[in-house]
């Protein structure tokens, strides 16, 4: 089985950072097959553009635009590409990075799919540093991993203790699709549970409000339409579940901190 060294993905790799301790790749996926292999280091892939199926000894993750893997360093898996353009941004990480800042990856074993839409946005805002790549990019950049990291072990603490049985349920209803204008009532329906008992308990489990997590996955999956050059921002508004343009852009700001037009400008090649 092949080990692949720091910054070898199979593809074409369109950039390459090194910021002490922090190997940053882009990459485009050209092999429509890739064997079981595994990497040097821990690492994480953000799919940027295009489709990849990519399976390990557990599962099998068939990952979009906007999905987000994490993979200890030891973790082999394969790769397939279906017909068309994906495009890959890599993280692989050091072990004296994780030392300066005093952590682990021991909790973090195998490969795991994020869903997590607030580290999704962190990843989006990581790559766009690496696309701005000025002097303070470095310090930008170690916060938001440090930021990404604390959040899935997080995370992962809560998925393995107690939680209500609803709380999974709610969560693939969420997911499942953007465009859904359901009421907090219809959700109540949907899980048998009382409007007030989610109200109230939402934000333990999932970090904010019902609404701010909504607002979360439409900002995530108009972030997974921006590379399309032919789509406006209207159509992407409206395709992410936005009511209009300027409330997409609104929501946009607040949860990037810049425009999607300027988003968009650093996504290109």
């Amino acid at each position: 089985m092949k080990q692949l060294k720091t910054g070898q993905f199979f593809g074409a790799t369109n950039s390459h950072l090194e910021w002490k301790g922090l190997t940053i790749t882009d990459t485009e996926y050209t092999h429509e097959k890739v064997d079981w292999h595994y990497h040097e280091k821990p690492y994480f892939t953000f799919i940027i553009q295009g489709k990849v199926l990519e399976g390990n000894r557990k599962e099998i993750y068939e990952c979009t635009a906007g999905s987000l893997l994490f993979h200890n360093w030891d973790d082999a898996h394969y790769n397939k590409k279906p017909p068309g353009f994906t495009r890959g941004f890599h993280i692989e990480i050091a072990q004296h990075w994780l030392e300066q800042f005093d952590l682990s990856l021991d909790s973090l074993q195998g490969s795991i799919a994020v869903k997590n839409p607030d580290v999704k946005l962190l990843f989006y805002k990581l790559f766009y540093e690496s696309k701005i790549h000025d002097n303070a990019s470095h310090l930008a950049t170690d916060t938001l991993l440090v930021d990404v990291l604390e959040n899935i072990k997080g995370q992962n603490k809560t998925v393995y203790s107690a939680r209500p049985d609803w709380i999974k349920p709610l969560q693939e209803i969420l997911h499942e699709d953007t465009l859904q204008s359901l009421s907090l009532s219809q959700l109540s329906g949907l899980l048998g549970i009382h409007p007030v008992h989610i109200s109230r308990y939402f934000p333990k489990y999932f970090g904010c409000s019902l609404g701010n997590y909504i607002r979360k996955l439409k900002v995530k999956k108009s972030l997974a339409l921006l590379p399309d050059k032919y789509k406006s921002l209207t159509d992407i508004a409206l395709d992410s579940g936005f009511s209009d343009q300027s409330h997409f852009i609104r929501c946009f700001k607040e949860n990037m901190g810049i425009t999607p037009l300027a988003f968009r400008k650093r996504m290109h090649f």
